[in-house]
């Protein structure tokens, strides 16, 4: 009876089919990053980004929210009337583009990786409720989660906003709430399967209780799905931060936001193109970098997908 696949429970790894390749760990994942073409241009994105919101204070040259009418609307370096000392250009109020672009990434991480992990704790925690236990328990929380997807979602973050306030914990909080949907029927999916798997059942044959099942043999299994939709959900994320801020209804000043920046730069976009374009860059080559990360990764993870065509 020892010998059987079916009492091997401490090892409660899902039966995968003859030939399937298996990540091995850490020098498996880095190995399939050397070789991805996408998975290395989104990691070198995403790791400019992180490191610019981390070294602000040093790349930055100027206070970024200090005004400076004198030098109001100053053209990027390379162009006719730039200087040297703003070469990116300066806002309409004079504020240095280069400095509140860069302190525009801290705002961005900040809010795209702490609503994700609010909405990630959410999401998780109802579709292992839901996956595990059925009957009512997921009747409820799968018809609650039919309601958030029929509600707008920018919608609704325009009237939470609207009503509470903006600030940056606020911000955090609505995103995460409105997003957890869909980590919800991720997980569940994940869960109605792998608690009919052998392993699974060997181990509540013997006494095993829910607890344990949830904790030992299947939260473990279901963290690269986790992992792969919390990485393209960042992405999602910023742009939605953006927006708000961009409709006046997230970061407000004296914070910087990249969304806040297109919205100042809108009206002078035939005259100065430089203070909105900068910023929508940011954002255009922030996101690209998480999808193609987040692409990346969920291919690494995904035992029957050949990462070596990318």
């Amino acid at each position: 009876m020892t010998g059987s696949n079916e009492l091997q429970v401490p090892g409660s790894e899902p039966e995968r089919e003859p030939g399937v390749r298996t990540p091995t760990g850490f020098r498996y994942i880095w190995k399939q990053l050397i070789i991805s073409k996408t998975g290395m241009f989104g990691a070198v994105l995403v790791l400019l980004v992180v490191l610019t919101a981390i070294y602000a204070p040093l790349l930055a040259s100027h206070d970024p929210a200090a005004v400076n009418p004198l030098n109001r609307l100053k053209p990027p370096a390379w162009l006719e009337g730039g200087s040297s000392e703003y070469w990116l250009g300066t806002d309409n109020l004079g504020r240095d583009m280069w400095s509140r672009i860069v302190y525009g990434a801290r705002v961005s991480l900040i809010v795209g990786m702490g609503a994700v992990i609010v909405s990630g704790i959410i999401g998780a925690i109802l579709g292992l409720l839901s996956g595990f236990y059925g009957k009512w328990i997921d009747a409820v929380i799968m018809r609650v989660g039919d309601a958030f997807m029929a509600i707008p979602t920018i919608l609704f973050m325009l009237v939470v906003m609207a009503i509470v306030g903006p600030g940056i914990t606020t911000l955090i909080f609505v995103i995460g709430v409105t997003n957890w949907v869909s980590y919800t029927r991720v997980v569940r999916s994940e869960v109605l399967s792998i608690k009919e798997r052998d392993y699974v059942q060997a181990a509540r044959s013997i006494g095993a209780k829910n607890a344990r099942l949830i904790i030992r043999h299947i939260v473990p299994n279901i963290l690269s799905s986790f992992i792969v939709i919390s990485g393209m959900n960042v992405g999602t994320t910023i742009i939605m931060e953006a927006s708000l801020s961009f409709l006046g209804l997230g970061i407000k000043p004296p914070d910087v936001s990249w969304g806040g920046m297109l919205s100042d730069g809108r009206q002078y976009v035939a005259t100065s193109w430089w203070v909105a374009t900068f910023p929508g860059l940011a954002i255009t080559f922030t996101v690209l970098g998480v999808i193609f990360l987040g692409d990346w990764l969920r291919d690494v993870l995904d035992p029957r997908t050949d990462t070596t065509q990318k």
